[in-house]
């Protein structure tokens, strides 16, 4: 009861704070003081910050200015704007470089020259330029589609809107970072709640008269689908940049070894205060071009580059609860509920405890006094107990062998390890445990599944609580005149709901896959399989042939792969989820590259060691020349290539099957 008049507290103020949002940014007529303003902000922050159980979508630390009414056109990006993974310390700069060197077949001694670029806490965009002239200018997105924000680009002094350099490419896609310095963050009097977000939104704001009033900066550092350009490394480019009138980061340096790396890594996290822009760290890219083309990308992420995020920031809280959340693959995952502290700029009031093990390893327990440190985008998490603050009545945890769904957990054996995994997890029941299945929901409506902008994880557990959704096809379904009765709802924000649902109803097999939540099919793995597999059709009839043993042959999928799939299309209510969704959705096949490789149509397997090329670089030859990878020897395989000291099963199997066999240089020879 009490909750509840909280709550009815609460969404009074969210609903007054809209209406002045609503005045403030979108009407531009303030219907009270700033310090009014402010005021209500601090008061729903601070009830939050009580409040555990209180959260909106339309929240203070969630908005940034007031939501355009209307979405921005949708645009491809002709190569997707890919992101970068991220390296903490030393040890996994050194595992980056040994990647490298193992996927190029090269020695370790050889020495990599990289370009190391501060990471700029701004906004992605995207500028293509045609014949000198910028025509058009995009968001991130998603990756493979951005809005068209390009009138709003255009009120940043430093993008020129005319090149006339006669070296500049006939057509190319400029990226950079959109910013705020920090002087000029300080004169926007509280609009925004930091640098990041006041570049955020002032380039959503429909109306480019809005933008223009903000300072905005460019600063540019890469490119993405270009004709006509001549260079051979990314220093080269940055200098390039430079002649074409655009700015690029100061701080930018080429540099040899890890050892170089990390001094330049410690001498900028030292100056950090000093410089009038957030970063967040350093970016290193490999500086040939011809290298990075060798390496090229793996799933969302480059092989040739890697973001080496600064410290970690850390605090002392309380243990307030130990909560245990269930995730999609039915992992119980334990969560400290801590005492709300501040963290580099963050209220942090949940911090990971990982494990089972990890518990019991460093005795945590509800009521300690513990460090808990964030580093960069990693969840918090505790790292050390203070027992010298352990109360005298302080009781051991002890973890649930049982899920809230009532099943019995497991720990998995470990094939490779020998050993049980330390993460205790309910049996892969899918969509009839109902933590699973909501978390299952998350997963498809997030950004790399169905992607349905304005459908959060918050609005999945309000809907959820409420009965309208508990399998993904309920989304479909949805009953929007309930929910315009919501509190915090009305007509434009479920017209808006329901135009995203309904803009997804058409996706591609591979993130069809993808959005199932099928455990160990990650974004890489649905990618190969809607490559191979074609279509949904296909998919489905996996079960009904029984056809599972194809998938073996699918060059990146395994064993534990194929196991998944199999447990996934046993379990009726995932075949019922599956039927529905085929009724609902247009799942589209996977798209067929149309090109005219050497090796077109031709299967191939590799066996041996190749002379100065890794297998890794050996097949991405392959499909880049319009051929494809098979990891078995059977009738569907054209050509085995050996190398040296080949698998003699491999050999003779081939033989039986008359499969041509080649040596490298007769394949190399193949792509002329």
């Amino acid at each position: 009861m009490i909750d509840e008049k909280i709550n009815q507290k609460y969404l009074k103020k969210i609903k007054l704070f809209n209406k002045y949002n609503k005045y403030y940014y979108d009407l531009n007529e303030p219907l009270v003081k700033d310090h009014i303003f402010d005021e209500l902000k601090k008061e729903i922050l601070n009830l939050e910050k009580k409040y555990d159980f209180l959260n909106h979508k339309d929240s203070p630390k969630n908005s940034v200015g007031f939501r355009p009414s209307k979405l921005f056109k949708k645009v491809k990006h002709k190569i997707p704007m890919l992101s970068l993974n991220n390296a903490f310390d030393r040890k996994d700069l050194i595992n980056f470089e040994k990647k490298i060197f193992n996927f190029l077949n090269e020695k370790s001694t050889q020495i990599i020259e990289y370009s190391a670029e501060p990471k700029i806490d701004g906004i992605s965009a995207s500028l293509i330029f045609k014949n000198g002239k910028f025509i058009t200018g995009l968001s991130r997105g998603d990756g493979k589609e951005g809005e068209d924000i390009t009138e709003n680009l255009k009120t940043i002094k430093d993008i020129p809107n005319q090149i006339k350099s006669k070296n500049f490419p006939e057509e190319i896609d400029i990226r950079g970072e959109v910013f705020i310095q920090n002087n000029d963050f300080k004169t926007l009097n509280n609009k925004f709640a930091n640098p990041r977000n006041a570049a955020s939104g002032s380039l959503r704001q429909k109306d480019p008269n809005e933008t223009d009033k903000i300072p905005l900066k460019f600063i540019a550092y890469a490119f993405g689908y270009e004709k006509g350009l001549n260079i051979k490394s990314q220093s080269e480019y940055l200098e390039k940049l430079k002649e074409w009138g655009f700015k690029t980061n100061p701080l930018n340096k080429k540099i040899k070894t890890i050892d170089g790396l990390i001094k330049n890594y410690n001498d900028i996290e030292k100056k950090r205060g000093e410089i009038d822009f957030d970063i967040d760290g350093i970016v290193y890219k490999i500086n040939n071009f011809k290298l990075q083309k060798r390496l090229g990308n793996v799933a969302n992420a480059p092989r040739w580059a890697i973001a080496h995020k600064f410290s970690a920031n850390s605090g002392v809280s309380v243990i307030e609860n130990i909560e245990i959340q269930i995730g999609r693959t039915g992992a119980l995952t334990p969560v400290a509920k801590i005492k709300p502290i501040n963290i580099g700029g963050v209220i942090v009031s949940n911090a990971t405890l990982h494990n089972e093990e990890e518990i019991n390893r460093k005795d945590i327990r509800i009521n300690d006094t513990v460090v808990v440190e964030r580093a960069g985008d990693v969840i918090p998490h505790v790292v050390s107990v203070n027992k010298e603050k352990r109360k005298s009545n302080s009781k051991k945890f002890i973890f649930p062998t049982k899920c809230p769904c009532g099943f019995e957990t497991i720990k998995e054996f470990n094939k490779v390890t020998k050993k049980f995994d330390a993460v205790r997890r309910c049996p892969d029941k899918g969509f009839d445990c109902d933590k699973m299945s909501k978390e299952r929901i998350k997963h498809f409506v997030s950004k790399e599944a169905l992607n349905i902008e304005g459908f959060g994880k918050k609005i999945v557990e309000n809907f959820w609580d409420l009965n309208l959704i508990k399998l993904p096809q309920d989304i479909f379904k949805l009953d929007y005149d309930k929910i315009e009765n919501l509190d915090g709802w009305g007509k434009l924000s479920v017209a808006n709901l329901k135009y995203s649902v309904n803009l997804r109803k058409t996706i591609s097999f591979e993130k069809f896959i993808y959005a199932l939540g099928i455990r160990h099919i990650g974004l890489e793995n649905a990618k190969i399989i809607s490559k191979n597999l074609k279509s949904l059709k296909n998919f489905i009839a996996l079960s009904k042939k029984n056809n599972f043993d194809d998938l073996i042959n699918i060059d990146g999928i395994g064993e534990t792969q194929v196991n998944s799939i199999k447990n996934f299309f046993k379990n009726n209510t995932n075949l019922n989820v599956l039927n529905s969704l085929e009724k609902v959705l247009k799942v589209t096949d996977a798209e067929i590259i149309k090109n005219n490789g050497s090796l077109n149509n031709k299967t191939f397997m590799f066996t041996g060691k190749l002379s100065n090329m890794s297998r890794s670089e050996a097949k991405s030859i392959v499909e880049k020349n319009s051929g494809s990878i098979v990891s078995n020897v059977t009738k569907k395989l054209d050509y085995l290539i050996i190398g040296e000291k080949p698998t003699n099963r491999k050999v003779e199997a081939a033989k039986n099957l008359k499969v041509k066999i080649l040596d490298q240089l007769s394949w190399l020879k193949m792509l002329k």
